[in-house]
């Protein structure tokens, strides 16, 4: 699959997923701009696969307000001709605990970033691609939207209104030659995992979690590297609305 004259926006694209991401699309010839609140690091990420031979470059965004994703939009387009591929994978969550315990700051945060941020994304986005007559969005959501469990109910939630959003807009959008879909990843070694894990990250509190999944292992920014670069394909031109887990089996 190459993307070589493509041009992608990879939201939280200076570690975790978005880096693996960003990695994978600038390989195969794709322009990459990370958007990440992180400057050092999204810095750091952009030297480091544009010295690998990628066209890379970075700007700090707050997903959730219009203002910054508004300005990363412009200068995707400003600086590489274009864009093609919008990947949102920017997210956070609460602590792993009681439903009843998360405070409504921590309530508000979690979809303020992980839902807000897809409301501007199609407000700053979708316009542009339906123009142009096609576009790819891919919004990177979670396993726990199709099958929650205790102690995430609240983030479970905004990734599950993220996958409804991401097979709304891919009915409204379709008929302008733009697909939309999502992948739902376990949970993964990321920064965010003793979050998830609701404990110390232990080799002994990582296997009663890894007990759940059938692969037998943990979410790699790999996998989910894969995954995106696959449905940001030409090879994908045929699926919309699709939201594809990359789960090791977890929710067989």
């Amino acid at each position: 699959m190459s993307f070589k004259g493509k041009v992608a926006i990879v939201t939280g694209g200076a570690s975790g997923f978005g880096a693996a991401i960003a990695k994978r699309l600038s390989q195969d010839g794709c322009a990459v701009m990370l958007a990440d609140l992180n400057e050092d690091l999204a810095k750091q990420t952009a030297q480091q696969l544009s010295q690998a031979g990628g066209r890379v470059d970075w700007r700090k965004c707050d997903v959730a307000l219009h203002h910054d994703y508004q300005a990363v939009v412009d200068a995707t387009q400003a600086t590489f001709g274009g864009l093609d591929i919008v990947v949102n994978n920017a997210g956070t969550t609460h602590h792993n605990k009681p439903a009843l315990s998360v405070t409504e700051d921590e309530f508000d945060f979690v979809f303020r970033v992980n839902l807000k941020s897809i409301f501007w994304s199609a407000q700053c986005v979708l316009p542009c691609f339906a123009t142009q007559g096609h576009g790819v969005m891919i919004n990177v959501a979670s396993t726990t939207g199709v099958r929650p469990g205790p102690g995430l109910t609240w983030y479970s939630s905004s990734k599950a209104a993220m996958i409804n959003v991401t097979k709304g807009l891919a009915l409204e959008f379709a008929k302008s030659g733009v697909r939309i879909n999502a992948v739902n990843p376990m949970i993964g070694e990321t920064p965010l995992m003793a979050s998830f894990m609701g404990m110390e990250d232990t080799p002994a509190n990582r296997e009663k979690f890894l007990a759940r999944i059938p692969l037998g292992r943990f979410t790699r920014p790999d996998d989910v590297a894969g995954a995106v670069k696959f449905l940001a394909s030409d090879d994908a031109s045929f699926m919309t609305g699709v939201c594809l887990d990359v789960d090791g089996g977890r929710n067989i």
